[in-house]
C-alpha cells in the first residue's frame, strides 16, 4: 500500500474539498481541513474521524490562519498543501458588482491563499520536500463577461504561484491547478440549471484526487489542469 500523505485543504466543507476529502480518506490518507462553517467542520470531524482533523477558519483572517496553521505543524509539515478555498461574484457587468462583493472575491481567492502560503510554506520549505496547488480556473486562462471580478483573482492566482514556482527549493513544486468544469454550487451562480449538464465533485474527485497524488518536483511551475 502507498504511504500515507499529510494532505492540507482549505475549502474542505462543500463541492470539491468536501468531494477530495473523501476521496483521500478511501485512499488512507490524512486530511488536515479547514472551513469557513462551523457547522461543516461539524460535519467533517462525524464523517472523518482522527486522524483527519478539521477546524473552522476565515482564511481571510491572517492571524487566524497563522493559529491553525502551529497547530497543525506541530506534527509536521503536509506533503500536499492544496489552496481550494474560493468564492464566485454574482453575475453581472462590472460596474454594477459592489465594492464589498469585489473585495470579497479578493480577499478569499488572492489574499486568502497568500494567508496559507505565508504560514505554511517554511515548514516545508525547511524540510525542501512537498507540493503547493493554488486552484486556479479556466477563468483564470480566458474569460467570460459577469464574472470579471472572479476572473481577476485567478488569473493572479496563475501569476503567484508561476513566481513561488521561482523560489521554491529544489524538490518542490507550486502548480496552477485549472479543475474543469464541475457542476458546484459556485457553477451552478454563473449557469443556471446548465450546470447540471457537468460532472459531480464526487465523479470529478474519482480522476483528480490520483492525478493531485502523482505530482512531484518535476511539475514545478506548470499550469496544469485535472484531465477530463
Amino acid at each position: 500500500m502507498p504511504q500515507s500523505r499529510r494532505i492540507v485543504l482549505t475549502g474542505a466543507g462543500r463541492g470539491l474539498g468536501w468531494a477530495m476529502t473523501e476521496r483521500f480518506a478511501e485512499l488512507g490518507h490524512v486530511v488536515i481541513g479547514c472551513s469557513q462553517s462551523p457547522e461543516r467542520v461539524k460535519e467533517l470531524a462525524i464523517r472523518f474521524r482522527s486522524p483527519h482533523r478539521f477546524d473552522t477558519v476565515d482564511v481571510t483572517k491572517d492571524e487566524r490562519v497563522a493559529e491553525w496553521a502551529r497547530l497543525v505543524l506541530d506534527d509536521g509539515p503536509p506533503d500536499l498543501l492544496l489552496n481550494n478555498a474560493a468564492v464566485i461574484n454574482g453575475s453581472a457587468p462590472l460596474w454594477e458588482v459592489p465594492a464589498d462583493e469585489f473585495s470579497w472575491v479578493i480577499d478569499v481567492n488572492i489574499k486568502g491563499v497568500y494567508h496559507v502560503l505565508r504560514h505554511f510554506l517554511p515548514a516545508m520549505v525547511a524540510r525542501q520536500s512537498g507540493v503547493i496547488v493554488n486552484f486556479s480556473s479556466g477563468w483564470g486562462r480566458s474569460t467570460s463577461p459577469e464574472v470579471a471580478p472572479y476572473c481577476a483573482s485567478k488569473y493572479a492566482i496563475e501569476g503567484l504561484t508561476l513566481a513561488l514556482a521561482q523560489e521554491l527549493p529544489h524538490g518542490m513544486s507550486a502548480v496552477p491547478l485549472n479543475p474543469g468544469i464541475i457542476n458546484t454550487d459556485m457553477l451552478q451562480s454563473a449557469f443556471g440549471e446548465g450546470a447540471s449538464s457537468y460532472p459531480t465533485p464526487e465523479k470529478w474527485a474519482a480522476k483528480a484526487v490520483p492525478f493531485l497524488l502523482g505530482l512531484g518536483a518535476k511539475d514545478n511551475g506548470k499550469s496544469l489542469s485535472v484531465p477530463q
